[in-house]
């Protein structure tokens, strides 16, 4: 395959060389689920569906992985303070996740591992560290002896004796004692109150990191693909993922891949502190969801994404001008045949771009020149140009989920449309009007503020045209 990426570990863009040809196992580090979705969830969810859908486009069968963390220090202390049951606190967000997903057009995953499912393969993985000699039990903890796995800090380019140590022997909400600060919880012994499971160290629940070194063997083997997640995973999660699964003498993750964090207007930080973080229902509820995907999904993965009215409506602008194209051209071109020879339009261009370390940028800059190319073939009245290059851009919008007519055919104002056809005729029927009167000043002005609302007048031999600017 020519698929290139970024490889956390190897520092470098290299290809993507599956372990069986024809085949890609992808493990994704999900939500934590003690609050609902934001939209730095979103943009992972949508950077990472791109992915999952040009490895799809390229012939490959995939399954996809990605995991809940249903059970945690953070769930438990805010069920606790807004008095409801654990679970049930968890159930809530989780399935706001979910209508999240479904609402940005995310593929749904091969499988959704949930860490109160899989406690027995939690459990089995934490005694073979301790078999091993890299874990070790203390009061009714266990945590596994960082010095153990010499290339420890090796993803995250960190060294252990770099690493500033805590100033607390216990990390907060464990009970037992670490021989090194740099250890980490593999299983925490249960307080009172706590949800709690069967292990051989008594009664308690899983640490962060182990969970996802379980479930990602559990459901991809010991040996995988490629293991993706935020650039805030690198350390300490990932790093720690490694070790344990080193440690249990799986080989684990071949590929590292990390996408960039979701920044607030002008690059600001976002978080709940500073008061600027956005939740994906209000994202959502501001803007059609086609545009939301269209704004966080426009930048290149590995870097940061700004959310910001200004940026939703810049990508509104942009959507628009494509599925104006889009709606306009299908019904000019009907159910023409295609000769994909004529297209003006280049697939090669896309798919080179996607091949590319998932260089999104440059492929919606070959989407916008096709559309380009179709407005002015639509202008022309060149149909049989017009079907191949409409069909040839619809399945680069398809790649990447934003294809007016087959997977947006009644959201965010497509409905509209014949509301603003109508609009449109009745400005164009006025301009017409006044140039027949040869008043000038009067169809200038209305060419103007049709032109300052985003709409471009071309007169053509079949009359005027229009299309959004």
């Amino acid at each position: 395959m020519t698929l290139r990426l970024y490889d956390t570990a190897t520092r470098s863009v290299r290809p993507l060389e599956p372990l069986r040809p024809g085949h890609v196992g992808v493990y994704v580090c999900g939500p934590t689920v003690q609050a609902g979705p934001h939209v730095g969830h979103l943009r992972s969810a949508v950077a990472l569906d791109v992915l999952h859908r040009w490895l799809r486009e390229s012939g490959l069968e995939v399954t996809f992985v990605r995991n809940v963390t249903d059970v945690d220090d953070k769930i438990i202390h805010d069920a606790a303070h807004a008095d409801e049951p654990w679970w049930a606190l968890a159930t809530r967000n989780t399935r706001a996740f979910e209508r999240a997903y479904d609402t940005v057009q995310c593929l749904p995953p091969t499988a959704e591992p949930r860490v109160t499912g899989q406690l027995g393969e939690i459990v089995t993985l934490v005694e073979e560290l301790v078999r091993r000699g890299s874990a070790y039990e203390s009061g009714g903890d266990v945590y596994l002896s960082v010095r153990s796995v010499p290339s420890y800090g090796a993803l995250s380019g960190q060294s252990p004796d770099a690493l500033r140590a805590s100033d607390k022997t216990v990390a907060h909400g464990l009970s037992g004692s670490k021989r090194d600060p740099l250890d980490f919880a593999l299983w925490k012994a249960a307080k009172p109150g706590e949800p709690r499971w069967p292990s051989p160290w008594g009664p308690g629940r899983p640490g962060w990191h182990i969970e996802c070194s379980a479930m990602a063997v559990a459901h991809l083997g010991e040996e995988f693909d490629l293991h993706a997640g935020g650039l805030d995973l690198v350390f300490p999660h990932h790093e720690n993922e490694v070790a344990q699964s080193t440690a249990a003498g799986h080989r684990f993750a071949r590929h590292w891949l990390h996408h960039g964090l979701v920044t607030a207007a002008g690059g600001e930080k976002m978080s709940k502190s500073l008061g600027n973080d956005v939740s994906a229902q209000a994202a959502l509820a501001g803007h059609p969801p086609q545009v939301v995907r269209y704004a966080l999904g426009a930048a290149h993965y590995r870097s940061s994404s700004e959310w910001s009215e200004q940026v939703a409506a810049e990508a509104g602008a942009a959507y628009g001008r494509i599925e104006n194209f889009v709606r306009r051209a299908g019904a000019a071109v009907g159910d023409a045949p295609v000769d994909t020879g004529l297209s003006k339009a280049s697939w090669d261009e896309f798919a080179a771009a996607l091949d590319d370390d998932l260089g999104v940028p440059q492929a919606l800059a070959v989407v916008h020149a096709g559309v380009r190319a179709g407005n002015a073939l639509l202008s022309a009245g060149e149909l049989p140009a017009l079907a191949a290059t409409l069909a040839a851009v619809r399945r680069m919008l398809r790649v990447l989920a934003l294809d007016p007519v087959d997977q947006w055919p009644a959201a965010g104002g497509g409905e509209l449309t014949g509301v603003v056809d109508a609009l449109v005729a009745l400005a164009v029927e006025a301009r017409a009007e006044a140039r027949a009167r040869k008043d000038w000043a009067r169809a200038d002005a209305l060419r103007d503020r049709l032109s300052a609302s985003g709409i471009a007048l071309e007169d053509t031999v079949d009359g005027v045209q229009w299309r959004l600017s």
